[in-house]
């Protein structure tokens, strides 16, 4: 449950041209945030009580273990292991059911993901969801998509951390540098920014911070591929 970002450097030698497109799941391709955002709330209720705005916000994009020990301190509470760890069962066989209800499309997503595949740029799925929950969302996403996915619970550390995403460089062959990763949260934004790439944020249920590699869109509709050359340049500069 560290929150610590990972020492990595964020060397730009040996890049160039993009070589892939590294996608977050959760609020930048599908609208499950706001499916999480019941879950998470339910589970504050399960654990003993509501959970503050203040909480939630803190729980936003972040990995599994460290969401459920946020709703727990929330509530004045200082789980065991076996409680950490039931409380975690019980908000995934929730949100699996949540899931399988249905997973809208953020706008524009679907065509995005389309139109970076006909290009021929690598593509990666880079989620702090655990693997049970992201198979499922596959089924919408189309596995056809992906030349990899990385989820939560397949690396030592999950966003903040670098992990998740110098793991999907390092599945693809490159630089985390030659490789620019669609986030909507500060979570995500800061581990794809200190593993190195160049982030484009589509901000979904909180505003994320300006730093020197990201560069900013309102939305996903419209991006083509040529569009995503241009903004990991002006990232890069």
């Amino acid at each position: 449950m560290s929150e610590l970002i990972s020492n990595v450097s964020g060397s730009t030698s040996g890049t160039g041209a993009l070589q892939a497109v590294l996608w977050d799941m959760d609020g930048t391709l599908l609208e499950s945030e706001q499916l999480w955002d019941i879950g998470m709330r339910e589970l504050s209720l399960h654990l003993g009580g509501p959970m503050s705005e203040e909480t939630r916000i803190s729980t936003i994009g972040g990995p599994l273990d460290l969401s459920v020990w946020r709703t727990f301190d929330g509530l004045g509470l200082a789980p065991t292991p076996d409680e950490q760890t039931a409380a975690e069962d019980w908000l995934n066989a929730y949100m699996s059911e949540l899931f399988t209800q249905g997973l809208p499309w953020r706008p524009g997503a679907r065509e995005a993901l389309g139109s970076v595949r006909a290009s021929g740029l690598g593509q990666v799925l880079v989620t702090n969801t655990g693997r049970r929950l992201c198979d499922v969302a596959l089924d919408t996403l189309g596995r056809d998509h992906f030349d990899h996915t990385v989820c939560g619970d397949e690396v030592p550390a999950g966003k903040p951390d670098p992990a998740p995403y110098l793991r999907a460089a390092e599945l693809l062959g490159l630089d985390p540098a030659q490789c620019l990763a669609v986030e909507d949260s500060p979570t995500g934004a800061a581990a794809a920014d200190a593993a190195g790439c160049t982030v484009l944020v589509v901000p979904s249920l909180t505003t994320v911070p300006v730093s020197p590699r990201r560069v900013f869109r309102s939305t996903l509709e419209g991006l083509s591929a040529a569009d995503l050359h241009v903004l990991y340049a002006s990232g890069r500069q």
